[in-house]
């Protein structure tokens, strides 16, 4: 239907049989409702095509930011029967007007469905179309397999399919949704009360196994608010008020988005400004008051902050970070969890390729992550047994310090070679030249920023960033200059769509716990956001922004991106945004985005002019 940016819940041949079978059921002259009889004319005469666009709309059910239902707008209903109702047959007091103010009382086009928007061909023809492509729909995997969008790349490109299939698990007996192998899943426990869940991972046999059971949540208690009122405006009630708000419930303390869990308010750290008059507050400034000076520490989660005291006042003691940028070599301080043993060393955050560690019989490499979880160490490298046998189908590509790409970082070792970075080589990247990310930190290539999960669009390195502490990655450079050289293509000051993102680090301790102490990372996060964006013209970055609010980017990829992909990319925003804030099972079921609370999202416009309006880190 040429329709790239448009998203569905059910587009396949099934829901085509479906609309068709619905169709003619229709034409027999009643539509039969759970609650209702609407009797019509013969709708093969009376406005077909209207009548097959609502069978067909019902079916596929087009996606909607603001609601997650499938109803067709209220001025549509009233129209189709108006024309079209058995008026001789209607009981008595039912109208058109009365009828669809039970079936479709809502006419805002965000929460519900216009169907002139299908009673035509797309406004796009079949060569703009294909700017968008969705690999996976139709699905060409087995039944028992989940359809991935092929990000990973190939060694051979002439034999690269843009979709990888994998095995998979169902999620549960009744259930046709599918996760992959080895992937780990929050689900409800079977015998216990509302509020229980218990962490499983999905298993060669096809099903879910090595169950461990969380501790349960009162899902029922409510959070005593002073001053706020539900979300859906944002507005303050007065100071002296007290509000008691539902379990889920998204609000405001002053200015910190909060959402209530098990009877406590979970909000952002940003300190709020006041402001003159009855302007309202604005997200800004540094945690604690802390003086607006860049003398940069790296802490024990593997993150950079701008100074001593912001450290200090999101929780870090002064053993636990170090002077220095973790980007440029300097050390991230271990944080063993209570009774287990520390690493006997710093390890380099973002050393050079040439550093490799030996553990005792494995064989590490440096590897940048950023801890969300903080009940067990953080390390700053990655491990493979040594000897031993690689697997061929697992891991991410490596390239080495030659330019020639491993299948992972297990192959490169075999092959004696040292670690330039994790992906494709890519010839941008075979000379350092330093790039500043979206998340403030410097690195030596755009590769290296890849590697990282981290969109970048400015050259130079963060030691020429100006302008006050806290404003925005645009500030980076003064002058936001786009690095048209290098992939992402990211407009330098306002990315495309950006979500931020509350969480629940309580729940990541428990991941982490449950996960043999392995710690929950923003690239954890990131990889399984990735496998919900569904077309391979856009991509997920991010960072934990200085408030410690988890940062998503979805960006176009293309060195050139068109209009319709930079609109794919807000559509795709869109959709996770909407899995989150309706705590979607097809998003919070898979650990650890189980831990999400709540989302904002902030679109944005590309400023062709040079100049850099406030956006947070």
């Amino acid at each position: 239907s040429h329709r790239p940016t448009e998203l569905f819940r059910s587009c396949n041949v099934q829901s085509d049989q479906g609309a068709m079978s619905d169709f003619k059921l229709w034409s027999n002259g009643t539509i039969k409702m759970p609650y209702m009889n609407i009797p019509v004319l013969d709708i093969r005469k009376c406005l077909p095509d209207m009548w097959k666009a609502v069978a067909c709309s019902l079916q596929i059910k087009p996606c909607h930011i603001k609601s997650r239902g499938s109803l067709i707008c209220k001025s549509d209903c009233v129209d189709i029967l108006t024309q079209c109702g058995d008026r001789r047959r209607f009981h008595e007091g039912q109208t058109p007007e009365r009828i669809c103010e039970l079936l479709s009382p809502v006419d805002d086009p965000e929460r519900c469905i216009p169907l002139h928007r299908y009673l035509g061909p797309s406004v796009l023809d079949s060569d703009r179309a294909e700017e968008v492509v969705h690999p996976c729909n139709p699905n060409p995997c087995p039944s028992n397999h989940v359809c991935q969008v092929n990000r990973r790349g190939c060694l051979d490109a002439l034999r690269c399919q843009p979709y990888i299939c994998v095995p998979g698990c169902k999620l549960g007996e009744a259930s046709d949704f599918l996760v992959q192998l080895d992937a780990r899943v929050q689900v409800p426990t079977r015998t216990g009360p509302a509020g229980c869940y218990e962490v499983c991972s999905c298993g060669p046999s096809g099903r879910l196994e090595n169950c461990v059971e969380m501790p349960c949540l009162d899902i029922h208690k409510p959070c005593v608010v002073g001053g706020q009122r539900r979300s859906q405006s944002l507005s303050l009630l007065p100071s002296t008020s007290v509000v008691l708000l539902g379990p889920g419930s998204t609000f405001r303390v002053d200015c910190r988005l909060c959402s209530c869990l098990a009877g406590d308010s979970v909000c952002s750290r940003r300190r709020c400004l006041g402001s003159e008059g009855a302007q309202p507050q604005h997200l800004t400034g540094l945690p604690c008051d802390c003086p607006d000076r860049f003398v940069p520490v790296c802490a024990s989660n593997g993150r950079n902050y701008p100074s001593a005291c912001v450290a200090r006042c999101l929780g870090f003691q002064d053993h636990q970070f170090v002077f220095g940028t973790c980007g440029m070599g300097n050390p991230a301080p271990a944080s063993p969890a209570p009774g287990t043993r520390g690493q006997s060393r710093l390890v380099a955050s973002n050393p050079t390729p040439s550093q490799a560690l030996l553990h005792q019989s494995c064989w590490c490499v440096p590897r940048h992550r950023v801890c969300l979880s903080d009940s067990s160490a953080c390390p700053q490298y990655e491990c493979v047994g040594r000897p031993g046998v690689c697997d061929r189908n697992g891991g991410e590509l490596a390239c080495d310090t030659d330019g020639v790409v491993h299948l992972s970082v297990c192959h490169l070792q075999q092959a004696g070679k040292r670690l330039a970075y994790m992906g494709l080589c890519q010839e941008v990247c075979r000379k350092p030249q330093q790039v500043c990310g979206h998340n403030m930190e410097t690195y030596n290539t755009v590769c290296h920023a890849l590697a990282d999960r981290v969109a970048v669009g400015l050259r130079g390195p963060l030691s020429r960033c100006g302008g006050p502490l806290g404003r925005g990655p645009g500030l980076c450079m003064q002058h936001c200059l786009l690095s048209t050289a290098v992939l992402p293509w990211l407009p330098a000051c306002d990315p495309p769509s950006m979500l931020q993102i509350l969480w629940n680090k309580e729940a990541m301790n428990t991941f982490s716990k449950l996960n043999k102490n392995r710690p929950e990372t923003v690239q954890d996060v990131l990889q399984v956001l990735r496998l919900h964006v569904s077309v391979p013209q856009c991509d997920v970055f991010g960072y934990l922004s200085i408030d410690h609010m988890l940062v998503v980017l979805v960006a176009p990829v293309e060195r050139q991106p068109t209009p319709l992909q930079m609109e794919a990319c807000s559509k795709e925003a869109e959709k996770i945004d909407s899995l989150i804030n309706h705590a979607s099972p097809t998003l919070v079921s898979h650990v650890p985005l189980s831990a999400f609370l709540t989302s904002e999202i902030r679109t944005t416009s590309v400023h062709s002019s040079g100049g850099c309006p406030p956006s947070p880190l």
